[in-house]
């Protein structure tokens, strides 16, 4: 074989693909929530760059300080960096203070990081925590930087198929059982329809006690829409199946 030839070949085939001169898009789902006594906050393991998937159990959830949590959504090198240095800034923060930052303190930071680079930043990111001053908290700090005080939030491209389901499905006074199943869901139903949301899901229960991580792997996840099951299950119903994610 001609490896020169070869490698000319492919080389050409590159230059000539459509995806090739694409921007890469990145997609996933993050959700979280208030209930009863902290908050919940989940996210999908999917990592796409266009059609391609290059991990489906990536952790998208990062510890920011004991009580308060980041989840990513956007560029990952981007959303990484902001939680490097909003950790950082934190731990200075409570060093000063003698004790752990506000979750709204630690969001304005978020916030501030996002919005002072917006023009080179693509992040949409979601903070929750719970502290002494005002219990179980969720900021959503879409791309821009803007800061939103919300009972539960949503971002990624996954959420665009979930606002319904939130809007009905989310009750106040939630206990912390039904908080779980309500974030797990609701991740489930977006990875159904959503083709850059998927693999596993990862949840962090927050409340005073401190944090309770959780792993769905991708055969324990919720199926709906007529979607494919899993081999074993499909085994012992006979019917022939494959795993996507």
């Amino acid at each position: 074989m001609d490896l020169n030839a070869f490698g000319r070949g492919a080389a050409q085939a590159c230059s000539n693909s459509k995806m090739s001169d694409a921007e890469p898009h990145t997609g996933t789902t993050i959700v979280a929530c208030t209930y009863n006594g902290g908050v919940v906050l989940g996210a999908d393991g999917r990592v796409s760059t266009g059609n391609y998937v290059s991990n489906r159990a990536s952790n998208k959830i990062m510890q920011l300080t004991d009580n308060v949590y980041l989840l990513r959504s956007g560029s990952a090198a981007d959303t990484q960096a902001i939680g490097d240095y909003v950790r950082y800034f934190s731990e200075q923060l409570a060093g000063e203070l003698g004790e752990d930052p506000s979750v709204q303190t630690i969001a304005n930071l978020v916030g501030t990081m996002n919005y002072n680079n917006k023009n080179m930043l693509m992040g949409a990111l979601l903070v929750a925590g719970i502290d002494k001053h005002s219990g179980g908290q969720v900021f959503g700090v879409p791309i821009g930087g803007t800061i939103v005080p919300e009972k539960w939030a949503i971002d990624g491209s996954g959420s665009t198929y979930i606002w319904g389901y939130m809007d009905s499905a989310w009750k106040p006074d939630m206990t912390r059982e039904e908080a779980e199943g309500f974030v797990t869901e609701a991740l489930a139903l977006a990875m159904a329809r959503d083709a850059s949301s998927g693999g596993i899901i990862r949840t962090v229960t927050l409340d005073k006690d401190g944090a309770t991580m959780r792993y769905v792997g991708g055969n324990e996840v919720p199926l709906f829409h007529e979607e494919l099951q899993p081999p074993a299950a499909a085994a012992a119903a006979g019917t022939a199946s494959m795993v996507v994610g």
